[in-house]
């Protein structure tokens, strides 16, 4: 493994590293705690690392996203209780651009994406600033859009990419250029 990343919960098969890492997720991998369904799961498959302070992250994603919830993109983690994930998530027979804040429990928002498929490349970046977190994605080269700007601890963490699917095993991921450094500017909006 290169980058001081490793596992939480190990896919059953997986190859690479933060340059090119593609796996295939294990039945019924999720991150949720509790909100609408009830139940919590924390066995997802996540590649992180550490960090501290600001910073951004990001990775180009790719998935073969077929059955409902299959899952691929970031993930910020403190511990089980609190984390980000976001990226694609396919749902109503559509990718959409997800993004779940979980301070405790989990919420959700989504993104319709109806021009993407699953050979779309989809750019994720996750940066911190304090006590804010900003999420953009860019699909097939687009610009940067923002999806969300949510409160969430500022101290120790992890961050990487994250795949699940939570109605099936053998879902197929692969991420590239997964890059952590300073964050990117504060400005929010363009001139």
């Amino acid at each position: 493994m290169s980058g001081n990343y490793a596992w939480i919960n190990e896919p059953p098969s997986w190859t690479g590293d933060a340059s090119d890492l593609s796996l295939t997720t294990a039945n019924s991998t999720d991150f949720w705690r509790k909100t609408f369904y009830g139940f919590t799961r924390d066995n997802g498959h996540a590649f992180l690392k550490p960090v501290s302070g600001d910073f951004s992250a990001a990775a180009t994603v790719i998935g073969a996203y077929e059955e409902l919830y299959d899952q691929a993109g970031l993930m910020l983690r403190v511990d089980e209780r609190n984390w980000i994930k976001t990226g694609i998530e396919y749902t109503d027979r559509l990718m959409h651009f997800s993004v779940v804040v979980t301070r405790e429990v989990s919420d959700w928002s989504v993104i319709p994406l109806p021009d993407a498929t699953p050979e779309s490349e989809v750019r994720v970046r996750l940066t911190r600033h304090d006590d804010a977190v900003r999420v953009q994605y860019a699909v097939d080269g687009s610009h940067w859009r923002m999806a969300r700007l949510a409160p969430f601890l500022d101290g120790d963490a992890h961050v990487g990419v994250m795949a699940c699917s939570p109605e099936r095993a053998g879902f197929q991921a692969r991420f590239r250029d997964i890059d952590v450094g300073p964050p990117i500017d504060r400005k929010l909006h363009d001139d």
